[in-house]
């Protein structure tokens, strides 16, 4: 054995450069009975666990180097690089703009009933998003986009002038909230289908999860400093950021390439022939409900429109000063404490991989049905902050899978049609909103919580048996990895 080693180590010395290297390569590699039998008994054995030791030092660097390439591979696609950061400025003007209005007509009119009406007129304009995305369809994405986020600019620059002028009142915010509110629902089902324009599909899970970060740390960042600028600086001065936020995201749009608009056959013949705004419409939401898997994460989508956000989006300016006796900072912390959960939930499903999406929307969205039950029980801030961080990660499982679960069946020249009828359904929020504030004055809070929570429990375990065959097996299409 050791005269048969000693011959490949002086064939190496005679051979150069690469062959070298390779022969001396495969002397190492040699079989471990050969090496054992070349080395005492003691050195090998500890060669064999350092050896060992090494191998497992380096697979976990790689899979961990893997994970992390995988979570930031939508970022090699150049559109993207820029739709993330518009994505991201624009929904950091909304959730400052959300809370900032809602804090001021609390403190102005101190009417919950008005401060759910303000909360559902930013969602007036679900009942047009497939008016919207069908517009998007045949203008482009891209520049639907970068129009609406203009005209957020000149919205929020009306608000910003008044204010400093001192001719506020919460009449003139009702106007304006209710004209944004005809275009603002449409945004996120658009830069959905731009999203889908601009991604390859095997990597759609993960962008679509990386883009849940710029709506999950805006509600972060708006939390912690939207309510606590406004008690320090007032509406005004917010505002002229908010502004700069909303200008900023609509020229980074316009950075953008045009994706290239892909149209099936038969849209292509209708355009020829001049087929109506009517039948394009009908047929954007025909499609949208083709499909058992689609079917199932719409209803999804409206029953948490319905009694679930309304539980944490809406109302918790009331649940802040009314329930836990606190200020606008309070506030904060309790939006802050739910969208980090939802962070936590974008982030780990942008780095996982093989999820099955269809199992995942069941058990994340009744996952989150249990922790508002929980929710509206408390009265201690921590335990109420650690309860819907667990809501939030639950909430943004959930909301992603519906959203996979949309994008990938969608034909490419349907999507924003698909994903404007995916808004519309979130005019079961301002319902909910509507409901929530005249149930809490008849019943109290506790018991309003609790019907909406377990009438989305049951709903949804209802959702589950309903498409069981169509949601739930490994090998069903929706779960497809």
């Amino acid at each position: 054995m050791s005269g048969s080693f000693v011959a490949i180590r002086s064939e190496t010395g005679c051979v150069a450069g690469s062959r070298r290297r390779a022969w001396l390569h495969a002397a190492i590699c040699i079989d471990s009975r050969l090496v054992g039998a070349t080395l005492p008994p003691g050195k090998f054995s500890q060669k064999n666990q350092e050896q060992g030791r090494e191998r497992r030092e380096t697979r976990h660097r790689v899979l961990s180097g893997a994970g992390l390439s995988s979570a930031l591979a939508p970022f090699r696609i150049r559109n993207y690089r820029f739709q993330w950061p518009s994505d991201l400025l624009t929904s950091w003007a909304f959730e400052v703009e959300t809370l900032v209005l809602g804090w001021y007509i609390m403190v102005e009119t101190g009417s919950v009933l008005l401060l759910t009406v303000l909360a559902s007129l930013q969602y007036v304009g679900t009942l047009i998003a497939p008016v919207v995305g069908m517009i998007g369809d045949r203008l482009g994405h891209r520049d639907l986009l970068a129009a609406m986020r203009f005209a957020y600019t000149v919205l929020s620059g009306t608000i910003m002038t008044l204010a400093l002028s001192g001719h506020l009142a919460p009449f003139n915010v009702m106007v304006i909230v209710t004209l944004m509110g005809l275009i603002r629902p449409s945004d996120l089902g658009v830069r959905g289908a731009l999203l889908a324009d601009i991604m390859p599909p095997e990597r759609l899970v993960g962008a679509i999860s990386l883009a849940r970060t710029t709506q999950d740390s805006a509600r972060i960042a708006g939390a912690l400093t939207g309510a606590s600028l406004f008690a320090a600086l007032g509406i005004g001065y917010v505002y002229v950021a908010i502004a700069c936020f909303y200008f900023t995201a609509a020229i980074l749009m316009l950075c953008m390439t045009r994706p290239v608009q892909s149209h099936g056959a038969g849209h292509a013949a209708d355009v020829a022939h001049g087929a109506s705004l009517l039948r394009d419409l009908k047929e954007g939401i025909v499609y949208a409900w083709s499909g058992p898997g689609m079917r199932a994460a719409l209803c999804v989508a409206f029953l948490a429109n319905l009694t679930a956000f309304p539980l944490t989006n809406g109302l918790l300016p009331y649940v802040a000063r009314d329930i836990f006796h606190t200020d606008q900072t309070g506030l904060g912390y309790l939006s802050a404490s739910f969208a980090v959960g939802s962070l936590i939930g974008s982030i780990t499903l942008s780095m996982a991989g093989g999820v099955r999406i269809a199992r995942l929307l069941i058990g994340a969205t009744l996952a989150w049905y249990a922790m508002l039950l929980v929710f509206v029980e408390l009265r201690t801030m921590p335990v109420a902050m650690a309860c819907l961080v667990l809501a939030g990660t639950a909430q943004s499982m959930s909301m992603i899978s519906a959203a996979v679960m949309l994008m990938r069946n969608a034909s490419a020249h349907l999507r924003g049609r698909v994903m404007g009828v995916r808004m519309m359904v979130i005019y079961g929020l301002p319902l909910g909103l509507l409901a929530a504030g005249s149930l809490i004055d008849m019943i109290g809070y506790t018991a309003t919580g609790t019907l909406l929570a377990a009438a989305g429990f049951i709903a949804m375990l209802g959702i589950a048996l309903r498409w069981r065959a169509d949601l739930w097996p490994v090998h069903a299409p929706a779960n497809a990895r």
